[in-house]
């Protein structure tokens, strides 16, 4: 039985984001422009065209439902505590701003917490870094820590270096290889959640990102976007995508201990400290013997 145009464009959630578009627009001109009686033929053979490719889709969408490992969230992070409440902000939000200290985790589980909410499936999750050196860095630790090997689900593309393939549904790159993406994807269709990260840097590339995602946004109801940073200046890019939520994550500390050197004492007369602060002499001291007596030094 042919599916009719309706019914595509009623089963629009279950497609891929790339394919949405041009079968929304084939669908719309196949209830504007009806074949008269002696296009029959050609009419019936249009519907069979649109059918196969709002089933293989359809299916495309499946087979990626079906290749999801299991995601678990570390809930020693402070950002496991946070888990569920962005979680529903993701799902009733299209834009989220996430504030998080260093060291909250929000880098390497957020894409994560989407994968959970079957964001993924119908396109690529774009988690994108400033530097080459983090987007790979940080690929790898997810990666590592959904064991999975690098390049399958979880990918990474930098200048130079490719790690995307069919199969990926986490994609680390940096900016300016999403914003390079525009230039043949204007909409950038192959994407159902991009997570801007470390948005207080202010480049010129992160600038024209959240210009132009804003701008395509009404376009694309079913794209999800993060922003989120450790020192984001909440309110403003609040503002800026028309109130959007912000969920503020405290970051880890760990304690610290200060010491003094005595008052009046000068390393530099003393030979045998390398011109090194009292202090640091006694902690390699302290080291030494604790390895010595097999001790591991904390």
């Amino acid at each position: 039985m042919l599916l009719t145009a309706q019914s595509v464009l009623a089963g629009l959630e279950k497609v891929a984001c790339k394919d949405r578009w041009s079968l929304s627009l084939a669908a719309q001109k196949a209830l504007s422009h009806p074949h008269r009686a002696a296009d029959e033929a050609k009419a019936a053979e249009a519907a069979v065209q649109l059918q196969q490719r709002f089933e293989r889709s359809c299916q495309w969408v499946e087979a990626r439902q079906q290749q999801v490992v299991p995601v678990n969230i570390d809930a020693g992070l402070p950002i496991g505590e946070h888990a569920a409440v962005i979680s529903e902000a993701i799902t009733n939000n299209q834009v989220v701003i996430l504030t998080g200290e260093t060291g909250s985790g929000k880098t390497t589980q957020l894409p994560k917490i989407c994968m959970q909410l079957g964001r993924g499936s119908r396109g690529l999750i774009g988690h994108t870094q400033p530097r080459r050196l983090a987007a790979r860095a940080v690929a790898s630790r997810i990666a590592e820590e959904m064991n999975v090997v690098l390049g399958t689900l979880v990918g990474c593309q930098v200048r130079f270096h490719d790690q995307v393939q069919e199969s990926t549904q986490i994609k680390l790159m940096t900016d300016g290889i999403l914003l390079a993406e525009i230039q043949r994807d204007r909409f950038l269709t192959h994407y159902d959640t991009l997570i801007i990260d470390e948005a207080h840097e202010r480049s010129l590339n992160i600038d024209f990102l959240l210009g132009y995602i804003k701008k395509i946004l009404p376009r694309r109801p079913d794209l999800k976007v993060i922003v989120t940073s450790a020192t984001i200046d909440a309110e403003r890019f609040s503002a800026h995508f028309d109130q959007a939520p912000v969920i503020e994550v405290s970051g880890r500390s760990y304690p610290v201990d200060v010491v003094y050197r005595p008052v009046g004492f000068d390393s530099d007369d003393d030979e045998t400290s390398l011109n090194l602060p009292e202090s640091i002499v006694a902690v390699a001291q302290e080291i030494l013997e604790l390895e010595a007596q097999g001790k591991t030094p904390q």
